[in-house]
């Protein structure tokens, strides 16, 4: 990799920032939050405030290293190089995104079909039921003693589970038309479907938010509520977290579309985004089958 003289900004060279600062600080922010959310979670003092002042340093830090790359796209520092690694980088992050999912699908199904099945006795569980659980009724989800978070009911999938999928496959379709817009040259077209995408989002958001308030204060069902409930809201939490995300991308996205930054033939940044908020709705179509229907 060459290292390209910012004052003459050749084409033909792979540009390379002289130094920065963002990494060091992207770290200590890191560092910081996971760090302070250990001790918070685990009753220390002082640890809300470290998690507070490391995710105040993580804003600062995407604030300032985006900001620095969106500048150096609009001066043209980037050549094609450039654009097929950013093309690879987000390819790779969403791969790792698909594989974080991954590890929670899998502890979903690991309780489902195999733990589940053998605290209940069936196949060669008949010794694991009869030391840890006598009388353990293998049925999902999960049931048992009330005072241990078994007493709980499960959300219907047909209800606020279904408007929220056809909410993110609707984003899907208002995105796409954004993208054939942009493609198109129509600012105000593309303003007005990607707008739209967000406001999708928003609702959808809301409606969980309101799921989340209705399982606990009327169906009992909380991250104590056994291996379901922890699944439950691991999977989906993180998915809105993610959604709270692809929102907040979406937004930069709009503002840098109304001040034309974008062209019909170099709009990788929003086509980035794109693919992320695709990736958000294809992880829901997932849970929304295993977690809500199955």
């Amino acid at each position: 990799m060459a290292h390209a003289h910012t004052e003459t900004h050749d084409p033909t060279l792979y540009y390379v920032p002289h130094g920065t600062r963002w990494p060091i600080v992207g770290s200590v922010a890191l560092f910081s939050l996971v760090g302070g959310a250990a001790l918070w979670l685990n009753g220390w003092a002082g640890g809300t405030v470290a998690s507070l002042v490391g995710f105040v340093l993580l804003l600062v830090m995407l604030w300032g290293w985006f900001g620095d790359v969106i500048r150096e796209s609009i001066r043209g520092f980037y050549n094609r190089q450039v654009d097929v690694s950013f093309r690879m980088g987000m390819i790779w992050f969403i791969f790792s995104e698909v594989m974080f999912f991954g590890a929670f699908f899998g502890a979903l199904f690991y309780a489902r079909a195999l733990q589940v099945p053998w605290l209940g006795g069936e196949g060669h569980g008949a010794l694991t039921n009869e030391f840890l659980w006598p009388g353990f009724s293998a049925v999902w989800p999960t049931n048992g003693p009330a005072n241990i978070g078994g007493a709980f009911e499960t959300i219907p999938a047909w209800g606020l589970p279904l408007v929220n999928t056809l909410l993110l496959l609707s984003s899907g379709v208002t995105i796409t038309i954004a993208h054939h817009a942009l493609r198109a040259g129509q600012r105000g077209s593309l303003l007005f479907w990607l707008a739209a995408t967000i406001l999708l989002g928003l609702v959808f958001l809301c409606i969980q938010l309101y799921e989340y308030h209705h399982a606990y204060t009327d169906l009992g069902l909380t991250l104590g509520s056994g291996i379901y409930g922890s699944t439950f809201f691991m999977l989906t939490g993180f998915h809105g977290l993610h959604v709270l995300l692809g929102m907040i991308m979406l937004t930069v996205i709009w503002f840098r579309c109304a001040k034309g930054h974008f062209t019909k033939e170099n709009h990788f940044g929003f086509e980035a985004v794109a693919w992320y908020w695709h990736f958000v709705d294809v992880v829901w179509l997932g849970l929304f089958l295993f977690v809500y229907v199955m």
